[in-house]
């Protein structure tokens, strides 16, 4: 699931952003405005497995490929290939949708990108 995601309800979404916020470098979410438009890219993993060639040539339709990771774990989410969270699959009219269940923590980001 790796698509550019349409707003389900602007009115419910909470960003957690307010303009007039207080940042911990003590400059107002005002400064923001110069970075709110630049697009990101938002997708989720499922999990991850390893095959040869030869074994993703014999995918056909309805073949199922096992991943490494066990149902009813949460998917990563991630922004421009960065963990930032994890959440569950959801579906909001018809469409599908996630929940955030964890925000991952500044320490664990700095980790990761190590």
């Amino acid at each position: 699931m790796n698509a550019q995601a349409d707003t389900l309800d602007p009115e419910s979404t909470q960003t957690g952003l307010d303009d007039d916020m207080e940042l911990p470098s003590g400059k107002t979410g005002q400064n923001l405005d110069m970075v709110m438009d630049i697009p990101i890219t938002l997708s989720l993993e499922l999990g991850h497995t390893r095959m040869s060639i030869r074994e993703l040539l014999r995918l056909t339709q309805g073949s199922v490929v096992k991943l490494d990771r066990p149902g009813g774990d949460p998917l990563d989410i991630l922004v421009n290939g960065c963990l930032v969270a994890r959440g569950e699959v959801v579906v909001v009219n018809e469409r599908f949708g996630v929940r955030i269940t964890d925000i991952v923590s500044q320490e664990e980001r700095i980790r990761r990108l190590r």
